[in-house]
């Protein structure tokens, strides 16, 4: 009886370890580009057999946009545990990943804004016989957030937002707040209005959206540095999002996946019928109206920051992973195919949802996976 139990607990044992075994050769070796649960949620979780590795091995260097730092961190958790890659994406906003891209520093750059012509000409010099090109990967709403004691519900529109961040309105009870939130106490208190002290993206699209809906209260010209006199500055969408939070009568920009306890939302009266909330339904029903307008292999995106469209919001963004069409350094151009393979599938695109930010629409993303099966 000893010898019978013996080998009965072997054979146990063996077949475990063949199950085990099986499971991490299917990790690198499916030929799947993407399955859907039984339930066909939107939870973040992928089958690591959902993720074609291909030749992907070692490490991958990027820096970018810290607006979709918290996607790519979901991202790289997955497909790192597929295929063995360690990816290394620094955050340290858009202005900084573009440098560090046309330096040769990163196999990939993220950013909020689309490459511009005399960037698009650095990228040559690292791109041998190619150029840099912007790939839409993920999209959301730019939210305010807020901190304002006894405040819940605030609503702001495009002119008051614009005299707030150039230091023209200083107090929460000021007339023109009070003519939006009729009904909501608003306290005798100083707005501590905070931006981004580094170059950014976010920066460029919110000011973006100023330039485009109340251009006689914004006169700045825009881009990725902030250039509205007075209020105070943080780095990257993390810090911002830190100092409105410990700071009572703050207000800040920064993405949606950043509002957090002790930060609430602003709703945007945009003319619509009733002021928009910010969530990964309406940017995406704003996204869904953009245009393709980069030329060749480039997908950079137009939106419509003056959009009417009821329970459309129009503060959004989209992050475009930046790559060469042609001259990537081949030891990381297998690992860079297949993790922005990954990013760009259903399954990849469904952890987005999850976690506040907005899928690319269906039509700009099937473009988008084309152009990365021809990425040489």
């Amino acid at each position: 009886m000893k010898l019978q139990r013996k080998n009965r607990l072997r054979a146990l044992s063996l077949g475990a370890v063949a199950v085990s075994g099986a499971l991490a050769l299917t990790a690198c070796g499916s030929d799947d580009t993407g399955s859907k649960g039984s339930d066909n949620s939107s939870a973040p979780a992928t089958s690591a057999s959902s993720i074609k590795c291909d030749d992907a091995k070692g490490q991958l260097l990027a820096d970018g946009s810290s607006a979709q730092k918290n996607a790519i961190d979901a991202w790289v958790k997955t497909f790192s545990q597929a295929c063995g890659v360690q990816i290394n994406y620094k955050g340290g906003g858009s202005g900084a990943g573009v440098t560090a891209f046309t330096q040769g520093q990163v196999a990939f750059a993220g950013s909020d804004s689309a490459l511009k012509p005399e960037e698009v000409t650095a990228s040559k010099a690292v791109c041998s016989g190619g150029q840099g090109i912007d790939l839409p990967m993920v999209g959301g709403p730019i939210a305010l957030g807020y901190n304002v004691p006894g405040v819940d519900n605030l609503t702001l529109d495009a002119p008051t937002l614009a005299k707030i961040f150039d230091s023209k309105i200083s107090k929460w009870n000021d007339q023109a707040i009070a003519k939006l939130n009729p009904g909501v106490k608003l306290p005798d208190l100083k707005i501590q209005a905070f931006h981004r002290s580094d170059e950014s993206g976010t920066t460029d699209n919110f000011t973006k959206y100023l330039i485009a809906t109340t251009p006689d209260t914004w006169k700045y010209s825009g881009g990725k540095a902030w250039q509205a006199k007075g209020g105070q500055s943080a780095p990257q969408s993390a810090g911002v999002a830190q100092q409105v939070k410990q700071t009572s009568g703050a207000i800040g920009y920064f993405e949606l996946s950043y509002v957090a306890d002790g930060i609430k939302a602003v709703s945007i009266d945009t003319g619509a019928s009733k002021p928009v909330v910010p969530s990964t339904e309406s940017a995406t029903a704003d996204i869904a109206a953009a245009k393709v307008v980069g030329t060749g292999k480039d997908l950079a995106l137009q939106l419509d920051y003056k959009t009417k469209a009821e329970g459309a919001y129009p503060i959004t963004l989209v992050t475009y992973e930046i790559v060469c069409d042609k001259g990537n350094k081949a030891d990381t151009l297998p690992a860079t195919k297949a993790f922005l393979r990954y990013i760009a599938s259903e399954d990849g695109q469904k952890v987005l949802s999850g976690i506040g930010y907005a899928p690319v629409p269906d039509e700009i993303i099937a473009k988008v996976r084309t152009t990365i099966d021809g990425l040489s």
